[in-house]
């Protein structure tokens, strides 16, 4: 089924994958606190994988998002903001 719309779309946004490194403290509740940030904040993650090791005090979270443009700019800020993270690099 095909639909035919004479209006154009404006709702619909471009978005990329994106692959990030984000550096906690806080063991496994820190790396999973970013989780809980990614997903009250609507974005779209892809695959999300956490490195814990027992006596290190930095976990890594590693993840691919689905940001617009916009996103792009305010993703490393918003997580930033949360006090176990430590660094959001891009790969």
């Amino acid at each position: 089924m095909t639909l035919l719309d004479d209006h154009r779309r404006t709702d619909w946004t471009p978005r990329m994958h994106r692959r990030h490194e984000i550096v906690t403290t806080g063991g496994l509740a820190g790396a999973l606190t970013v989780g809980h940030v990614l997903r009250s904040c609507g974005y779209q993650v892809r695959d999300f994988s956490v490195d814990v090791r027992e006596g290190v005090p930095y976990s890594s979270v590693t993840c691919t998002v689905s940001l617009s443009a916009e996103e792009t700019e305010t993703f490393a800020e918003r997580l930033r903001a949360v006090p176990e993270v430590v660094a959001v690099d891009p790969f």
